[in-house]
């Protein structure tokens, strides 16, 4: 998910559901009435102080990034918004092998000189500021700390990124009715109005409502498909966690164009189940990520000197654990309580008061190319981990089958790192039996910056892999 240093953690829950057909000729926000005919167990721990931010690399270079606020990354103006400019910036990957390596590697942190990018218990991804080069280089050489160039010039990697669509692409979006590809990344207006336009041409099977607002008052759009039967399935899909991760929602969108587009002709286990899709969980982040920061990781809203929460350490499960920081100025700042946001509070709210009982959770991120299950916040396996390791090596299996990329499977704090306070483990905390995280690719050679010509590819074989999901559960 997102910066893999941080921790990951995403998931994928199970159950059954009953589904209720929508009614799509009521007004706006009366598609999905209130109920609360489905109790679900709901995890708030009280606000106390743990103390423990991480024993973890990964954690510890997130906390020590911005105790502070950090006001001196160089901006350029462009439509009289300014823009970060990360001209001669590098990421490098950091061997953690070392015993020295993890004290090092924090300490370069909280003097500012690098921020991290994602990691696992063998290496980090850390961003290396342009006048921090020299430095950084004599000190990992120093300590014999071996390391890599990954990225050169982490700017010239972003306005490569994602070039304008040719006049062809172009001529398409007007015949469509809707200006989403899935060769380009597109902003909040497009992928809103994508859901819009689907819930328009296709009225019997489709239906989209707000289930709140962002902090800057942004429509949080789930979009539903489903066929009305009351034997159907459900499986609950977000993307969008961490704003800069723009693979992610491109991922979620090209799913709903699938089975939307698709439905008459799709398998009975796309059929059987009731898809509930909510592409960008952070719509403030993303949006800023295309006008100021490309590298933003959280929300917008504010926290004296700082912004932002890190909206997948504000679950309410296991809330302010290991790899959370209490500092506001972190990218990994978990909140002043659990669901203190309000993206992450609208998503509770939804699955408090839904009649759907979901059998599934699937959150999507980059980077890293793991499929991960619970428990996040500890290195502790739920009851049923081996089945969920089973299933997921299946997904795996089939990911790589039909476009060659090799996905890890494991707990998060296995694989990865602990991190308390994701909506994974929040999800499994509801006793939905099939709950994943999804690390999208790639490994470290673009990072968060993916070419848009991956979005197909990327999306195409994960969709093989949710495919399997859908199987399993329609044996269940």
């Amino acid at each position: 998910m997102g910066s893999l240093m941080k921790t990951v953690v995403l998931l994928c829950v199970t159950s059954s559901v009953l589904c209720t057909p929508f009614i799509n000729k009521l007004q706006p926000g009366q598609e999905w009435p209130t109920r609360s005919s489905v109790k679900q167990p709901y995890h708030q721990l009280d606000e106390t102080e743990n103390g423990t931010i991480s024993d973890t690399v990964a954690t510890e270079v997130a906390a020590n990034e911005e105790k502070a606020p950090e006001n001196n990354k160089p901006k350029i103006k462009e439509d009289d918004v300014e823009r970060i400019d990360y001209s001669g910036a590098q990421v490098w990957k950091v061997s953690t092998k070392k015993s020295n390596a993890h004290r090092v590697i924090s300490q370069l942190a909280s003097e500012k000189l690098i921020a991290s990018w994602g990691g696992n218990h063998t290496s980090i991804d850390i961003l290396v500021k342009p006048k921090a080069l020299e430095n950084v280089t004599a000190t990992l050489k120093n300590k014999e700390i071996a390391y890599y160039v990954m990225i050169e010039d982490l700017q010239q990697r972003i306005d490569e990124e994602n070039p304008p669509l040719d006049e062809n692409e172009l001529e398409l979006q007007d015949r469509r009715g809707h200006r989403m590809t899935w060769k380009q990344y597109h902003r909040l207006e497009d992928i809103h109005g994508f859901l819009d336009y689907l819930a328009k041409t296709y009225p019997s099977i489709v239906s989209v409502n707000s289930i709140g607002k962002s902090f800057e008052g942004r429509d949080l759009k789930v979009l539903r498909i489903s066929d009305g039967k009351k034997t159907n399935k459900a499986v609950f899909i977000d993307g969008g966690i961490h704003a800069r991760e723009w693979i992610s929602p491109a991922v979620v969108t090209y799913f709903i164009n699938q089975f939307a587009e698709n439905f008459d002709v799709e398998s009975d286990d796309i059929r059987n189940i009731d898809w509930y899709f909510l592409p960008v969980v952070n719509p403030d982040g993303y949006e800023y990520t295309h006008k100021s920061d490309r590298l933003w990781r959280k929300n917008r809203k504010g926290y004296g000197g700082c912004a932002g929460a890190d909206l997948n350490r504000n679950f309410g499960y296991q809330w302010g654990g290991k790899g959370a920081s209490r500092y506001p100025c972190s990218e990994i700042y978990r909140g002043s309580g659990p669901f203190s946001e309000p993206e992450s509070k609208a998503i509770a709210q939804f699955f408090k008061n839904t009649a759907a009982e979901f059998s599934a959770y699937l959150t999507y991120h980059s980077y890293g190319q793991y499929l991960l299950y619970p428990w996040g916040y500890d290195n502790a396996l739920p009851p049923d981990h081996k089945n969920l390791e089973t299933v997921g090596n299946l997904m795996a299996q089939a990911i790589k089958k039909t476009g060659g990329s090799e996905y890890k499977v494991g707990s998060s704090s296995g694989l990865l790192y602990p991190a308390a306070g994701g909506s994974d483990d929040w999800a499994k905390s509801l006793n939905i039996k099939y709950t994943y995280t999804i690390e999208l690719s790639d490994t470290g050679r673009y990072g968060f910056v993916l070419p848009a010509s991956y979005i197909e590819p990327v999306a195409r074989e994960n969709l093989a892999g949710l495919r399997v999901l859908a199987s399993q559960l329609n044996k269940e």
